[in-house]
This record gives C-alpha cells, sequence and structure tokens, in this order.
C-alpha cells in the first residue's frame, strides 16, 4: 500500500475514532465521575503504549527526564493534558458532543498563537483568513445562544467556558511535546504524559465504581480506553506516512463526524443518546469552522503552489 494512501486511512481513523469520543463519554457521566473516566482512559493507554514500545525497545530514556529542562516541560505537559481531558469530559455533564467538538476547534488557533509568541513561529495570511473564518462560524454556530452566553451564567454557559478552557489549556500540552520532539519521539512523549497523568488521578479516581455500569455504559468506557490509544497512535503513523498539512486538514472534519456519529447513535439507542439541538445556521456554523481549520491547516500549501506556477 502507498503511504500516501496508509497515511490517508491513518488519519481518516484518527478522526473518526475522535469524533465518537465525546459521544461515548456522555452516557457514561452518568454512572462515573470524570476523574474515574479519564483515571482509566490514561491508564489503559500509558499500560497499553508501554506494551508496543518495550516490544519495539523503544522506551524513552529516564535519565533525560531528569534534566531541568525536561523536568520542567514533562510537568507542564502532564499538567495540561490531565486538565484538558478533565475539563473537556466534565463540560459535555452541561452540552452535546457536537457543541464540545466544534469548540475543540479553537484550539490549534490558540495553538497557533502560542507558537508566534514563545516560539517566534509566523502567522501566514491563510492562517489570519482561517482565524476570522472560525471566529465567524462560531457565532453562527451559537446564534440561538448568544444572548444567554453573553448575559447568564446558565449551565449551557458553564459548558461553554469549560470547554473553551480545555481548549486554552491544551496548548501547554502542545508546546511541551513540541519542545520534546527534539529529544523524545511522539509515542515515547505519549507514555510519559499518560503515565504521569494516571499517578496523578489515582487519588482521586473511584475505581470500584467500573463495577456499576450497565453494559453499554461499560461498553462506551472500553471504546474511549482503547480509543485514546488507538487514535494517537493512528495520528503519530499518520503524520509519518503523510505530510503533515494533510493530515491537519483530515482531522478537521472531528466536528463533523460528531454530528454524524450522534445522528446515527440516536436512531439506534435513542433512550441512551440524544439529537445535537442545532438549527440550520448551526449546521452553516460549523461547517464554516471546518472551513476555517481547513484554510489554516492547508490553505498556505495551495497558496504556495499557485504562486510557484504563476513563476
Amino acid at each position: 500500500m502507498k503511504k500516501s494512501v496508509s497515511g490517508f486511512l491513518f488519519a481518516l481513523t484518527t478522526a473518526v475514532c475522535w469524533g465518537m469520543v465525546p459521544l461515548a463519554l456522555k452516557p457514561i457521566l452518568r454512572f462515573m465521575d470524570s476523574s474515574t473516566i479519564v483515571w482509566y482512559r490514561f491508564s489503559v493507554a500509558a499500560v497499553g503504549l508501554l506494551i508496543i514500545l518495550k516490544f519495539l525497545d523503544k522506551l524513552p530514556q529516564a535519565k533525560l527526564l531528569l534534566s531541568p529542562r525536561f523536568r520542567w516541560l514533562t510537568i507542564i505537559g502532564i499538567a495540561a493534558l490531565s486538565g484538558n481531558f478533565l475539563l473537556f469530559n466534565t463540560s459535555l455533564n452541561y452540552l452535546d458532543p457536537a457543541v464540545t467538538q466544534v469548540i475543540a476547534q479553537v484550539s490549534p488557533f490558540l495553538m497557533m498563537i502560542a507558537s508566534a509568541v514563545f516560539l517566534k513561529e509566523l502567522i501566514g495570511p491563510t492562517q489570519k483568513i482561517g482565524a476570522v473564518l472560525l471566529v465567524i462560524g462560531l457565532l453562527l454556530f451559537f446564534n440561538e445562544r448568544l444572548a444567554e452566553l453573553l448575559t447568564s451564567m446558565t449551565a449551557y454557559t458553564k459548558g461553554v467556558l469549560l470547554s473553551l478552557s480545555a481548549a486554552l489549556i491544551w496548548v501547554g500540552y502542545g508546546l511541551a511535546q513540541k519542545l520534546m520532539l527534539r529529544r523524545f519521539n511522539s509515542q515515547q512523549i505519549l507514555l510519559i504524559f499518560y503515565t504521569g497523568s494516571a499517578l496523578l488521578f489515582t487519588p482521586m479516581a473511584e475505581v470500584g465504581s467500573v463495577s456499576r455500569l450497565p453494559l453499554l455504559e461499560l461498553f462506551c468506557l472500553a471504546f474511549c480506553c482503547l480509543n485514546t490509544l488507538v487514535a494517537y497512535g493512528c495520528y503519530a503513523e499518520a503524520i509519518n506516512r503523510w505530510e503533515v498539512s494533510k493530515v491537519s486538514a483530515i482531522i478537521t472534519l472531528t466536528p463533523l463526524f460528531t454530528i454524524l456519529f450522534s445522528e446515527i447513535a440516536y436512531l439506534a439507542a435513542p433512550h441512551a443518546f440524544t439529537l445535537p439541538d442545532l438549527n440550520l445556521l448551526s449546521y452553516i456554523g460549523a461547517c464554516v469552522v471546518v472551513t476555517g481549520a481547513l484554510c489554516s491547516a492547508i490553505g498556505h500549501t495551495f497558496l504556495f503552489r499557485r504562486l510557484k506556477k504563476s513563476r
């Protein structure tokens, strides 16, 4: 199989997995608190990745982590990833899965700004256009809720604030990972962060509550745990086999997959899942948000090609 084809399939698998995660998490929250869910996800992912890297003889060197520079990056990465998972899970108590995934598209743009400030990376014209489209898309997406979001602290507003906080804190993880890639590969960094995050949530986790989960919710928890390992593994493989910009373009489709799967899940099990509470403008807004993310991810590639052809 050609690398471009396999890279596309790995990227598509990642987008599908991430699109399904909030949908699977939602019913579990009726029986298990967010800290426990996050602990299970990190623990399973850490053990699974440990086995894989041990088999491949690619475990990270512990002595590097003890150096002052990487020690602080590790702490920041673990704290940020843990906070992101916890806030994202908690936001699902107040919001539909589709809403959380649309808000999550803010993360790459916040990362872009942070990279420009801390790493002195340049922001291109297509990325600026993408940011404008993101704002327009979000305004359209929340068209029925704008007054509520701006004037009152309702459950919906709390959910949006939690989801935005998750997107903001993810930037710390993204920056830490970017700097650690100079000495570790992506899978080694994930193992470090997964293990640290699992240990961080251990005192708060009610491990025994898994025995109270009904069959459907137990299946959803197992899916979410494996999803964490599979999705990030596929993402790493996609990056290895395909251009980063093209992988990013596929990943931006995640909110649309969440909306699609929400519709399918409701038809299959209406007692466990709900339909997204969205009107036509909200659907258009979601598409504009995705378009903005696409423009930011691959717009510069098309611009460069057109400039090259015109010469």
